[in-house]
Formats: C-alpha cells, sequence, structure tokens
C-alpha cells in the first residue's frame, strides 16, 4: 500500500543550491522534485534505480554516460540502471523525478507505508 501526500512536503537543502523534495512515495515508485539556482550541480553518480528526468521549468547540460546534451521545460531524458549521469543548471530549474524502485537513501526515517 502506498501513501499519498495530502499537504506539501518541505524541501531538503542539499547544498550547492540544490534541494529536493519527496512528493509521491510508493512501493514501486518514487518522484522527487529537485530544484537547482543557476550553476547549481547534479554531480555525476549512478545507482541501481531506472530514472525519468522531466523539466518543469528552466534548462540543464545533462550528462548520460558518454553523451552531453541540453534540456528545457517540457522535456525529459531516461536514465538506465547503473548509467553514470549528472547536470549543470544553465538557469533556475525545476526537475521532477521519477525513479523506480524508490530511492530508499531519499526516504526519512519516519516514513512507512
Amino acid at each position: 500500500m502506498a501513501v499519498e501526500q495530502n499537504e506539501t512536503p518541505a524541501w531538503e537543502d542539499q547544498g550547492g543550491g540544490v534541494k529536493r523534495r519527496i512528493v509521491a512515495d510508493g512501493e514501486k515508485l518514487m518522484l522527487v522534485q529537485v530544484h537547482f539556482e543557476a550553476g547549481g550541480v547534479g554531480t555525476l553518480h549512478s545507482h541501481p534505480h531506472e530514472q525519468a528526468v522531466y523539466v518543469l521549468s528552466g534548462a540543464v547540460r545533462f550528462t548520460r554516460g558518454d553523451e552531453v546534451f541540453e534540456i528545457k521545460a517540457g522535456e525529459n531524458t531516461l536514465v538506465p540502471p547503473g548509467t553514470t549521469h549528472g547536470l549543470l543548471a544553465l538557469e533556475e530549474t525545476l526537475l521532477l523525478d521519477v525513479f523506480s524502485p524508490p530511492r530508499e537513501d531519499f526516504r526519512r526515517p519516519d516514513f512507512r507505508y
């Protein structure tokens, strides 16, 4: 059984002009909003989760494996599990990240189904 958010969750400051909040957290899927100030960096990393990145507003230079490309509001990209990826915010940007399965490392200690 999944938990539905009935109130807007608080932002969690990640440092470097980046903050995030979990907006939906299910058994097999997680939605996370990520806000970047212009020049904010999502450092290169990888994880075992499949990830979709949808740009709600702004624009980023995205690195996925050996590819580097720009995506802007209304565009998206997919990141296969285990693929190194990261980004540079070209302007103030709001992303919606979708993870499957959910990122246990993002969950709050008080979370429960």
